[in-house]
């Protein structure tokens, strides 16, 4: 990538200022792509481990955000090869219990009949949006989450992903259109209610 350095105001800062900023931001991006909190705390741990190990060799050929961003992305695109290579061996069944620190959960799904409508339909929406954001192949789900959830330009994207602004505007045309067209059941089926 070579060039001058680029005007970043997080270059001044130590690295346990950097770590404070953006803590919860990339939390909140790696929670997104990989929907569970226990993963996300570890992978976000890593992440700024990774990033303390290399602080002193970054030489800011990008801002200090997209650089942990790209750790971030990095990290997740690891869990999700190892999450793959899991589930080629492993199934699960709805019978099963949960173990959890206060004793065991069934798998049962939730009676919503007694809530009212609108949230109802609110809790069902986001639902439906989530699941369809879960489907999503990992190289498409995360140029939608840094887009949509970490408002970030076709230009940061392409540094942290390390594609071109062609192929991330391409990316998340088709993760627009996969999620359309996922979605579009639910909404028709809204239409058809009383």
């Amino acid at each position: 990538m070579g060039g001058p350095p680029l005007d970043d105001e997080d270059r001044g800062l130590s690295f346990e200022q950097v770590h404070k900023k953006y803590q919860s931001k990339i939390f909140n991006l790696i929670l997104r792509m990989v929907g569970n909190v226990d993963d996300a705390e570890d992978l976000t741990l890593e992440t700024f481990v990774n990033a303390y190990k290399a602080w002193d060799r970054f030489r800011g050929e990008a801002r200090v955000s997209t650089w942990l961003h790209q750790i971030a992305v990095n990290n997740c695109k690891n869990r999700f090869k190892q999450r793959d290579r899991r589930r080629e061996h492993e199934s699960m069944s709805l019978d099963e219990t949960i173990e959890t620190d206060s004793g065991e959960l069934g798998r049962e799904v939730a009676d919503w009949r007694d809530a009212p409508e609108r949230v109802l339909m609110d809790r069902e929406l986001s639902q439906q949006i989530q699941k369809a954001v879960d489907a999503l192949a990992p190289e498409y789900k995360i140029v939608l989450v840094l887009c949509q959830e970490q408002d970030m330009s076709y230009e940061e994207i392409a540094r942290v992903t390390g594609l071109s602004v062609p192929a991330v505007k391409t990316r998340l045309h088709r993760a627009r259109n996969m999620m359309r067209r996922r979605l579009e059941p639910y909404y028709r089926g809204w239409s058809t209610q009383p």
